[in-house]
């Protein structure tokens, strides 16, 4: 990697450097003048700033560390237990002027970034999948395949890896294809099946576990994968003592035309060509006290987000984990289940 990729400079706003992290797929950006280290910027210093209101479009020297940890080139040997040290997993060389000579990262094989959260995962995979038409003509929307595996199977590998071992899928349309499936896949974790007898929505199948989760849990879309450190989120969770955190990714959209601001008397005020519209959107990723489904009546049709701000409207703590754009995938439309398949390496 060019060093030049990680290098912003201060003129950058706050969703340039989003779309510059997810480019270059690291969590720290460098902020430098021809090459001098000013400052760091963090997927941890975004995701704070976004989480106290801060504006999408403020310039990142509202953001950026400007107390950054570096090393001189003649102590480039003691950069790893330095890290190691300071729990960083970047760090920028520098000469005595400061300017930026090399950057030093920790790999997988020096640093546990990955840590076991262990919680039990529910998946809703009872939809008709009517947007994926019309191959759910066919397969259930938790069998249709990204590469050489259905989609449900990649959303709980990824969970595995993070030591989650007890799963339950929320299972109506076409059930017994997805069990036949399942039942034959060697596994190292358990799999309960949870029969919805009528579609009760993306909340209501909950109320079918009374009883049989008694712990924090992960409820997730069946057509959805979050790129993202799961632990982390987990620890921002417990951290913030919240009953349901969200996971929501910024979208950007870029309107294709000319948009008019008109005044009262019908003159043009304003025109902005081809503006572009960030905000941030629910993935259908959540992290869930159990309570919740305590507090559920049984056979009541809602969908999770009702739910949600039912929640929020008597006072319940409820937080959101901002995430990039591309640190979610979702496959609930043909051309978006293209870009997922390029991004997990298939061709489709």
């Amino acid at each position: 990697m060019n060093i030049e990729t990680l290098l912003i400079n201060e003129d950058f706003t706050l969703i340039e450097a989003m779309e510059t992290l997810d480019k270059i797929a690291k969590k720290v950006l460098f902020v430098a003048e021809d090459r001098k280290l000013v400052a760091t910027l963090t997927d941890g210093d975004v995701r704070r700033w976004i989480l106290k209101k801060g504006s999408l479009d403020s310039k990142i020297t509202n953001i950026a560390n400007y107390k950054p940890k570096f090393l001189l080139e003649r102590d480039k040997v003691d950069a790893k237990s330095y890290m190691k040290k300071y729990s960083i997993e970047a760090l920028p060389i520098v000469d005595e002027e400061m300017r930026i000579l090399s950057v030093v990262f920790l790999n997988d094989t020096e640093i546990s970034i990955r840590k076991e959260i262990k919680l039990p995962v529910v998946i809703m995979a009872g939809g008709l999948g009517t947007r994926l038409y019309p191959y759910t003509i066919i397969l259930p929307k938790p069998l249709i395949p990204v590469g050489e595996i259905p989609i449900a199977e990649h959303l709980i590998n990824r969970f595995n890896k993070y030591g989650c071992r007890d799963f339950y899928l929320i299972v109506n349309h076409k059930k017994n294809m997805i069990k036949a499936y399942f039942n034959e896949v060697e596994k190292d974790y358990t799999l309960n099946y949870i029969d919805e007898d009528k579609p009760l929505g993306t909340g209501g199948g909950l109320s079918l576990l009374k009883g049989r989760i008694n712990s924090t849990f992960i409820l997730s879309n069946c057509d959805i994968l979050i790129d993202q450190d799961y632990e982390k989120i987990y620890q921002f969770h417990k951290k913030e003592k919240n009953l349901i955190t969200m996971v929501c990714s910024l979208k950007t959209l870029r309107i294709p035309y000319g948009v008019i601001d008109i005044g009262e008397n019908g003159e043009i005020e304003n025109i902005k060509e081809k503006p572009e519209l960030s905000f941030f959107t629910n993935t259908g990723f959540y992290i869930v006290e159990p309570s919740v489904i305590d507090d559920l009546e049984e056979d009541l049709v809602i969908g999770f987000p009702d739910i949600v701000e039912k929640y929020r409207n008597l006072g319940g703590k409820i937080g959101v984990f901002p995430i990039s754009e591309n640190s979610w995938l979702d496959m609930g439309q043909l051309d978006e289940l293209e870009k997922m398949r390029r991004r997990l390496n298939y061709d489709g």
